[in-house]
């Protein structure tokens, strides 16, 4: 039973653990709630940070969850700038970083994740950047119109998401771009290999150099600034700027050192959770990029990092720690813009997964829909410059039957006639 008196901590200041404290409020919860945040900016969304607002299309206001008023309007205690330290399951309480504990009857867990370091030398120089928080966007911002300005270089590690995103807006402000990717092709652990040469194309006509099949090995410098970016191919790739866009983990430590059980890292690391994103202890919740939920629909224990998981996420976790618990099982979804190419994805189809891929459209208009399938089943859609389709496609992958995949693949054939009936 839930009453006034109670008291609902949520750590981390993201999507996530701001759209939770608004369920909390909107389901009608009149006790304490507290949101600990360790940045100084309020919560705020994470795509902007790649797009929109990297990209100056975008004012930095956009980017906020919330108004700052809404906090206290909804009798939300903040506390930004601050970490929590340790958490003491007996006692429920958690430790923030100037040492004062805060008491707590139901607790979430949003900590997100953190950007992987580049282990070589060099990564001390200025000029190294890394994408994980406002704070970065605003000096990554900086730099790619200073680079813009003055002809610069940009050396981006990694070909995923992230290092797409900022390659396009970096070609954007008229620097010159480099990106290093030790697979074959683009994306190729989210896509596979059949759809990485769009991207390389789609980036190689906006002038975006790469480099596959290689890593950065140094980043040589010259009077603390960086100069140059070598490969283990023995390349020398100019540089006045490197961005480390090789992926994230998810940040565990608080919840390990409480004892708290973790998926493995198979699944992507994180906070084990359940469907209905209750952690090994019963009082204790995760959502967002942390947590890592069994997944009723796909039948795997998932991680997943993008937004609509968050905006999803929070909300669910809020109304388990009412009382109210429903499964949590969305199908994954996330969006990505580069240059004149919009997308969305759904579902989870890694490399090995599927045993064939089927196209929609035109591929050479970059105007089409991608499907990964195993034994006839869809495990995944990618729209890319086609829209209102994303519900259609989510049907197909939930229904879990074989399809036609000859109807699938004809754009005469209306989408939703391919789902199956129950």
């Amino acid at each position: 039973m839930v009453d006034a008196d109670q008291t609902f901590v949520i750590v981390g200041g993201g999507l996530a653990g701001a759209k939770a404290a608004e369920t909390l409020r909107s389901e009608g919860f009149n006790g304490r709630v507290i949101l600990i945040g360790d940045e100084r900016d309020h919560p705020y969304e994470r795509p902007p940070l790649s797009k929109g607002y990297l990209s100056g299309k975008e004012e930095r206001d956009s980017v906020f969850v919330h108004e700052p008023a809404w906090y206290a309007q909804s009798d939300v205690e903040l506390h930004l700038g601050q970490s929590v330290t340790a958490i003491d399951r007996a006692a429920r309480t958690v430790r923030l970083g100037d040492g004062s504990t805060l008491h707590y009857d139901k607790l979430l867990l949003a900590t997100g994740a953190e950007p992987r370091r580049l282990d070589v030398p060099g990564t001390d120089l200025a000029g190294v950047h890394h994408l994980r928080r406002l704070a970065h966007a605003d000096l990554l911002q900086g730099a790619l119109a200073s680079l813009g300005r003055d002809n610069g270089h940009l050396v981006i590690a990694g070909a995923g998401w992230i290092g797409l995103e900022v390659a396009a807006a970096a070609r954007g402000y008229g620097a010159e771009v480099t990106v290093v990717e030790p697979e074959p092709t683009p994306l190729h652990q989210v896509i596979g290999p059949e759809l990485g040469q769009l991207f390389t194309d789609l980036h190689a006509e906006h002038g975006v150099r790469f480099s596959f099949g290689t890593r950065l090995t140094e980043i040589v410098g010259q009077d603390g600034m960086v100069l140059a970016a070598r490969t283990d191919d023995g390349e020398e790739h100019p540089a006045h700027a490197v961005l480390a866009a090789i992926g994230a983990a998810p940040r565990t430590a608080l919840a390990e050192s409480a004892g708290l059980a973790l998926a493995d890292r198979a699944h992507g690391g994180g906070i084990a959770v359940d469907e209905t994103l209750r952690t090994s202890d019963p009082d204790i919740y995760a959502a967002g990029d942390v947590a890592a939920a069994h997944h009723p629909s796909l039948g795997v224990r998932l991680r997943v990092e993008h937004w609509a998981n968050a905006l999803n996420g929070g909300p669910a976790a809020a109304r388990a720690m009412l009382g109210r618990p429903d499964t949590h099982d969305r199908v994954p979804y996330f969006f990505s813009d580069q240059y004149d190419l919009g997308l969305e994805y759904s579902g989870w189809a890694p490399p090995g997964s599927y045993d064939q891929v089927v196209l929609r459209g035109d591929a050479g208009k970059r105007q089409f829909i991608a499907f990964w399938l195993k034994e006839r089943r869809v495990l995944a859609g990618m729209n890319v410059n086609v829209w209102d389709v994303t519900e259609t496609v989510q049907r197909l992958i939930r229904s879990g039957a074989p399809v036609d995949t000859e109807a699938l693949a004809d754009p005469t054939t209306p989408l939703a006639a391919v789902v199956p009936r129950p």
